[in-house]
C-alpha cells in the first residue's frame, strides 16, 4: 500500500509540474521540450477525460482541480498512515 501511496504523491507533484510549465511557452526544440512532452504523455490519459466530461471555465481547464482532488480523496481514503505529500 505504501508503494501506491509514493506513487500518487510522485503523480501530483507531476501533474502541478505540467500546470506550471503551462503558463510558459516551450519551443520544441528547449532543452524543457522533452520534459514537457514525458509530463503529457504521464497525466493526458487521466486529464483526457475529464476534459471530455467538464467543460473548461472561462478559458480554464478545471479538469486539473478535478483531478488533484480526486487523488487526494483517494489518498485519504488509503494512505491515511503514509502520508508523503
Amino acid at each position: 500500500m505504501a508503494i501506491i501511496c509514493q506513487l500518487l504523491s510522485i503523480y501530483v507533484i507531476v501533474l502541478i509540474a505540467r500546470a506550471i510549465l503551462s503558463w510558459f511557452p516551450i519551443s520544441p526544440g528547449s532543452a524543457l521540450a522533452p520534459i514537457v512532452s514525458f509530463l503529457y504523455t504521464v497525466t493526458e490519459p487521466l486529464l483526457a477525460p475529464l476534459r471530455r466530461v467538464i467543460p473548461a471555465l472561462g478559458g480554464f481547464d478545471l479538469s486539473f482541480i478535478v483531478l488533484f482532488i480526486i487523488i487526494q480523496v483517494v489518498q485519504n481514503q488509503i494512505c491515511s498512515g503514509h502520508r508523503f505529500l
